[in-house]
């Protein structure tokens, strides 16, 4: 047995826009790898063997001390497929030795699937699971919270709600730890390392603005016959934006990860709950951002808005999307003259690169996200539009090129149009709609019934 204290004391997160990868693994060089036929198919309901259910308990209640070799290799033999979910999710913690090289081959023994060691054998595993769609293991909530909770004890609340809308097999840790400052809270340090959000930015008019490239990125907003420009690098830095715009008070995430700058109006809440004050939470589903609520410790669900656990869920909170359009600043400031920009310094004195995160997206997602639907490149942007049951995704720079050409972008009822040099929608009768952009990966595993537009329909 080894044990696991030293790996958490060792972990190191950094107060940076760019995730920290994930600790280093190894594929399993140091111990005999077998391959097996791979086990029974299982459903959620499925009883477990009592014997791999005591191996589970003992190997997850005693992280604090020890990872015990022994459970997991009476995991592999137990022929459940849905406990390689456990030994998955301690490859993400475990360095390279003789303990990863067991859980490696715990899961191959497991799934009969050799890892070919192109990336690290958590993502690779991570991503098999995904896409396979693999059950998880009675318990899971509470084992995985067991992990979760050695390496940062904030986390508890997102494991504790027996109803929880988590998925929590594709729950990973993002590298930081949660954002727990209060509003306005700039000058309290990020205890261990956080994504610090940007509270109630101190903004200039567009003249103002002539500190930001006119070629560089902005994602406009529009609100109660208000217009503000939030720069892309000051965005990467934070993550996480909360403002008050045209009246409406906005939290704007910003998920890197999956391209996707969204806003929802926070007063958008059942009559006697609090407005929820959003906050990064250091966790991801599918490498989309999990954030949450500082008052009640609720989690939501960045892309939709949806709270997924605590007092919030039992609430039936929904916070309502507002469009985010993304431009380049020059074009945005042009079509809306009237329009604010966050300040150079954010108003809180802070100096912001140029690049935070230096290309780190350019080669594909860095976080396991399973199965991709193929009728795009994964990192293509996409304008993302719903109406009704019906979802659009329009491959952005195709969008933009045949709009500029003359061209009508249109799909049934909606009706593309440009705003700056980004995108909008809204119906043929004249009526807006909600929208934003997202890498193509994000948007289609969300809405994976989603129709694709593409400029050959223009022919």
């Amino acid at each position: 047995m080894v044990s696991l204290r030293p790996v958490m004391g060792a972990m190191t997160v950094t107060l940076s826009a760019c995730i920290a990868q994930p600790l280093p693994s190894t594929a399993p060089d140091t111990a005999p790898v077998t391959t097996a036929a791979p086990a029974t198919a299982v459903t959620t309901t499925s009883p477990a063997s009592p014997d791999a259910t005591a191996a589970a308990d003992r190997l997850y209640g005693g992280l604090g001390e020890t990872v015990d070799r022994d459970a997991i290799a009476e995991l592999a033999e137990s022929g459940d497929v849905r406990f390689a979910w456990l030994l998955t999710d301690l490859m993400q913690f475990i360095g390279p030795g003789i303990t990863n090289d067991a859980l490696v081959n715990g899961f191959q023994v497991l799934t009969g699937v050799v890892l070919a060691g192109d990336t690290s054998p958590w993502s690779e595993s991570s991503n098999y699971l995904i896409g396979e769609d693999i059950p998880a293991p009675p318990g899971y909530r509470q084992l995985k919270g067991q992990l979760y909770t050695l390496v940062e004890p904030r986390w508890e609340p997102f494991f504790e709600d027996p109803s929880s809308q988590i998925e929590y097999r594709h729950l990973a840790w993002g590298g930081v730890l949660p954002d727990d400052r209060p509003l306005g809270g700039f000058d309290v340090p990020c205890e261990g390392g956080c994504i610090p959000a940007l509270d109630d930015p101190a903004v200039t008019d567009a003249a103002g603005g002539d500190w930001y490239p006119d070629d560089a990125v902005v994602f406009g907003v529009v609100a109660g016959g208000e217009s503000r420009a939030y720069p892309k690098n000051i965005m990467e830095v934070h993550e996480m934006v909360i403002d008050t715009v045209g009246g409406v008070r906005l939290g704007i995430p910003y998920c890197t990860l999956c391209g996707s700058a969204q806003a929802y109006d926070l007063e958008s809440i059942p009559e006697g709950v609090e407005p929820p004050l959003l906050r990064t939470s250091g966790l991801l589903v599918r490498s989309n951002k999990l954030m949450y609520d500082l008052n009640t410790w609720s989690a939501f669900d960045t892309f939709t808005g949806r709270a997924l656990s605590g007092p919030l869920r039992e609430a039936d909170v929904e916070l309502e999307m507002v469009s985010v359009v993304t431009s380049t600043w020059g074009a945005w400031k042009e079509a809306h003259p009237q329009t604010t920009i966050v300040a150079a310094d954010g108003g809180i004195g802070r100096t912001y690169p140029e690049d935070p995160l230096r290309g780190r997206d350019d080669d594909g997602p860095i976080f396991p996200i399973g199965n991709v639907d193929p009728r795009l490149p994964v990192q293509t942007q996409v304008l993302g539009v719903q109406h009704g049951e019906t979802f659009v995704a329009f491959p952005a720079d195709e969008a933009v090129a045949a709009l500029r050409a003359g061209q009508a972008v249109t799909f049934e009822e909606i009706v593309v149009e440009l705003d700056g040099n980004g995108l909008k929608a809204r119906l043929s009768g004249g009526d807006e709609l909600v929208t934003h952009q997202a890498f193509w990966f994000a948007w289609s595993q969300f809405h994976p019934t989603t129709d694709v537009w593409s400029a050959d329909l223009l022919e």
